[in-house]
């Protein structure tokens, strides 16, 4: 997402880590690494595991690469893996109830752990809810304080007992010192990275901690005062943001200083895990199993890796056996681990008489999993059993030559099979992490997946997202598109800077390399451009400097450790790019928005969004759109009655896109009147039903000129095989181009996201005067089908006239012109039409029950229409076991029905909709207990015609 920027308001000198100490904190690293295959006819206890030998990376360059990208590679999860240990290590959690206390200590309040400042004192009812009204801004005073956590515990065990005993911190937000019974044992800089400090010698019976918070405001200043070098912007979010300046220098997620979509809220807190381990002999800390397949035998086998720290004086002989019942599939290997830090590898051929089941994304087959047992037995110390859930699937970014077309295409195999990319972009659930559950996010990436979604993109602007998030990807089938966390901005390169950052992209890869839901790693959002087109206005002669930063931090350093940890996946460097033209480039290209190459991002506020040339006939749209406002019912929890005005102060504060609400304005005006009730709070409410329906509109043209532009190359453009709206979820309740609101409430765009990703669609553009409409596919099989299409007059309910082409074939995977006729023809054949006074409807019909959504053209603005009738919509409600069922009825078409029970939770089975006949059933699937007089009584029913 293009963050608006400006130019950088000072030039900076030197950036220096405000405290020293950084190493003692650092992510333990592999210091070796050995491999092991055993041979297939070896009894287990004749199986010699090889010695460690120092690792070194195999050399490997893009430049000389293949055109497809990323080997053909198995890739697994771990779901909700346990480790039961013999006489194992004492692991005690920290959570829960902890003392916080303002830098002063006038504010001192309990806190919970994990979490943060501002829900803390929320919690005490200190402060209101951050959201309501201007609180952003007004509690501006919380990030720029320096806060402490402190809690006494008891040791729970004998800590004389165990040769090391850790101090783990899953999370800390973000600039710290860790004290230890008044000991300092480190200082923490980095949001991402896991923190480990070694108490041993510190720790006793009663213990007192203390996490000392600096205020990222002002370490972020700090730092670009002492960057001594060349400056880095942007300096400061636009005014509009109401944001923190120099971001980019603190490894903290970046929308927290500010977003064009969000509000600024720099939180400080332990916002993971912290728990005590103690271990004697050796510890495991990352496990990871990632499946391969090997073509020339056609057999799967299993990279089963595993990362110790061994605090033993001597190696540790032992044996790991790998289980899994499912593919009769049992190994043993004999291993030994050397005093200090490191991996072992062990690889398991997957039994060849196995039939395996492939884990398929959303859409395409099922997300089937294997369970595996791994059985650690060494000679000191205890027995580790890790029980972890094993998912296959291969994963391709294929970039070759295209016949009748410059560049190179840009798509993604799964086990072999192209699938075009259905989804959106993810940003952050919530300002404070703490707040978001597991329940929260089930309900949002439920939906995504309800929208027949099948990939999602983590935006790098926020959070590397918590384990349950991908957990819940794994099961129901969404690729994840993944980030790192740089976005919009330049960084800087100095050595303690890149130190962190490897630490935190080599902690990241090992924890999330094991879900098959995770298909690419990319190194940003929107860097590459932002060099390539001077978003900063960058002298020309001092450009080189920036390139050469970006090269440092991208590729020689994340993306060197990428390929390091993670064999299994595609890597780019940046988000647009051109791919492999980007690196034959050297790492920027001239034009990142080359629509022969790679990926696009595309947003255009002034032009017509029903005029599906504006957009680029690209390989891969991986982010567009439009903004719209959410439910009246969603602001109103956050506002008061003088709110309630699209040109109030606070709806000018919530916009923090410049310029928005006056764009949302102009888009709305191109085809529908603008409301004009003289009631303000009735002519905001209309304001808000057309902002959606526009958004809706605007989307859905968009998303089906990707979807009918992938079997195609015309003018040496097209193939496109993936569209990525902006965005899924808020982040809070204001103007977005979200289509979830916060609290997961569908918005008109999600309801038509549900039909225009549908997996069977008819698509209609229109073309010098000459109506096309594709079959799009993404059925794995042809269908022989019939296209209905329906003309009907906005006078009447009974169709003007009806056509039926039979035999229609709509090819697997693709998008086909199945039907064309010039308007006029059309038009005359349908006496008494006029593109004015009437609609065209039409679907896909087939045997067995197939059938397409019903889709529309329409043939003019609703402001110029003629014959539409303000109708009677009713509805009655009544329950079927879990759901209820709404019955409509109309007098006359209904543009834009819409059902809306204010906050009651739960969703439509359709909205939004066209309603060309007398009676329509929809379903509402509640997410909360409710009841039909209370759905009864919440209901309002709206349609086109009831905006004045």
């Amino acid at each position: 997402m293009k963050k608006e920027s400006q130019p950088s308001r000072a030039r900076a000198v030197r950036s220096e880590p405000l405290q020293p100490g950084r190493s003692a904190a650092r992510p333990l690293s592999p210091a070796f690494r050995g491999r092991a295959a055993p041979p297939s006819a070896a009894p287990a206890s004749s199986l010699r595991f090889p010695p460690f030998l120092p690792w070194k990376p195999r050399p490997s360059s893009l430049l000389s690469a293949p055109v497809v990208m990323g080997p053909a590679a198995l890739l697994p999860m771990l779901l909700v893996p346990l480790a039961v240990a013999a006489g194992g290590p004492e692991v005690r959690s920290l959570r829960g109830s902890w003392r916080l206390r303002s830098g002063n200590g006038s504010v001192s309040l309990r806190a919970e752990v994990p979490g943060c400042v501002h829900t803390a004192l929320l919690c005490q009812g200190l402060i209101q809810d951050p959201y309501y009204r201007f609180n952003d801004v007004m509690y501006r005073w919380i990030s720029l304080d320096n806060w402490t956590y402190s809690r006494t515990f008891k040791t729970p065990f004998d800590f004389r007992k165990w040769q090391k005993v850790n101090l783990v911190f899953e999370g800390v937000d973000t600039v710290a010192q860790i004290l230890l019974n008044n000991v300092t044992l480190g200082r923490t800089d980095n949001m991402f990275n896991r923190y480990s400090f070694d108490i041993t010698s510190v720790i006793q019976e009663v213990n007192f901690v203390e996490v000392r918070f600096l205020s990222a405001i002002s370490y972020a200043a700090e730092q670009s005062r002492c960057h001594k070098a060349h400056s880095i912007p942007p300096a400061c979010p636009p005014p509009v943001q109401k944001g923190e300046c120099h971001v980019n220098f603190i490894r903290k997620e970046q929308c927290s200083f500010s977003w064009d979509w969000g509000p600024s809220f720099p939180t400080q807190g332990i916002w993971k895990d912290v728990r005590i381990e103690a271990y004697n002999h050796y510890h495991l800390i990352y496990f990871s199993v990632t499946p391969f397949f090997e073509k020339s035998t056609h057999l799967w086998y299993l990279e089963v890796e595993s990362i110790f720290d061994v605090v033993s004086s001597k190696p540790i002989a032992g044996l790991v056996t790998v289980n899994i019942p499912k593919l009769q599939t049992q190994q043993t290997f004999s291993v030994k681990l050397q005093p200090g830090e490191g991996t072992i590898v062990l690889l398991v051929n997957i039994n060849k008489s196995a039939a395996v089941e492939a884990w398929w994304p959303n859409g395409h087959g099922k997300q089937t999993g294997y369970n595996m047992t791994t059985t650690f037995m060494m000679e000191a110390g205890c027995q580790i059993e890790k029980f972890s859930k094993v998912y296959f699937r291969t994963v391709e970014l294929v970039q070759e030559p295209i016949p009748g077309s410059p560049g190179l295409s840009f798509y993604f195999r799964i086990n072999g099979r192209p699938i075009f990319i259905k989804g959106s972009n993810w940003i952050p659930a919530d300002s404070f992490q703490d707040r978001v559950t597991y329940d929260t996010l089930r309900l949002l990436l439920k939906s995504a997946a309800d929208a027949n979604m099948n990939a999602l993109r983590v935006w790098g602007g926020g959070i590397y997202e918590q384990d349950e998030f991908y957990d819940i990807c794994d099961e129901i089938g969404i690729m994840i598109w993944q980030d790192f966390m740089f976005a919009c901005a330049l960084y800087p390169t100095d050595q303690n800077y890149l130190e962190s950052v490897r630490a935190e992209v080599s902690h990241q890869v090992r924890r999330l390399k094991s879900h098959p839901s995770v298909i690419l790693w990319s190194g940003n959002n929107e860097n590459e451009a932002a060099i390539a087109s001077n978003w900063f206005s960058i002298p020309y002669s001092d450009v080189g400097v920036y390139i050469k930063d970006y090269v440092t931090l991208y590729v020689e350093n994340i993306r060197e450790i990428v390929l390091r940890e993670d064999k299994s996946r595609p890597f780019v460097a940046s988000s647009p790019t051109n791919g492999l033209e980007s690196v034959k480039e050297g790492w920027l290209s001239r034009n990142p928005y080359d629509t022969h190459y790679g990926d696009t991002h595309f947003y255009d506020y002034s032009s017509d969004c029903w005029n599906w040339t504006v957009y680029p006939k690209t390989r891969f749209a991986s982010e567009y759109g439009f903004q719209s406002w959410p439910s009246f019912s969603t602001i109103e929890k956050v506002s008061s009655p003088e709110d309630w005005s699209y040109t109030s102060n606070f709806s000018l504060h919530r916009q923090h896109h410049e310029g928005g609400n006056i764009q949302m304005l102009q888009e709305v005006g191109r085809h529908f009147k603008l409301p004009q009730s003289p009631d303000p709070v009735k002519q905001f409410k209309d304001m808000i039903f057309l902002t959606q329906v526009m958004q809706a509109q605007c989307i859905k043209t968009e998303t089906e000129f990707y979807r009918f532009s992938q079997s195609e190359i015309i003018n040496g453009e097209g193939h496109t095989m993936g569209a990525l709206y902006w965005q899924l979820n808020d982040i809070w309740q204001a103007p977005s181009w979200a289509s979830l609101e916060y609290g997961g409430k569908w918005k008109l765009l999600h309801y038509f996201a549900q039909n225009f990703f549908a997996p069977l669609l008819p698509v209609a553009y229109e073309d010098k005067g000459m109506l096309h409409i594709y079959g799009v596919s993404d059925l794995h099989e042809d269908h022989k089908l019939t296209l209905r299409v329906v003309v009907h007059a906005w006078s009447s309910l009974e169709p003007v006239c009806t056509l039926a082409k039979e035999g229609v074939t709509v090819k697997a995977q693709s998008a086909v012109p199945i039907y064309n006729e010039s308007i006029s023809d059309l038009l005359e054949r349908c006496r008494n039409c006029t593109r004015r006074s009437c609609v065209i409807t039409f679907c896909l019909v087939g045997e067995d029950g197939l059938q397409s959504p019903v889709n529309h053209y329409f043939l003019s603005s609703f402001k110029d229409a003629v014959g539409l009738e303000k109708t009677q919509l009713s509805a009655s409600v009544s329950q079927q076991d879990d759901i209820y069922v709404f019955a409509l009825q109309t007098t006359a078409i209904a543009p834009f029905v819409t059902l809306d029970v204010g906050s009651i939770k739960g969703r439509f089975s359709d909205n939004g909709f066209l309603m060309t006949e007398k009676k329509k059933m929809v379903v509402f699937y509640p997410w909360e207990p409710t009841s039909v007089e209370e759905l009864e009584s919440s209901l309002i029913l709206t349609s086109l015609l009831d905006v004045v």
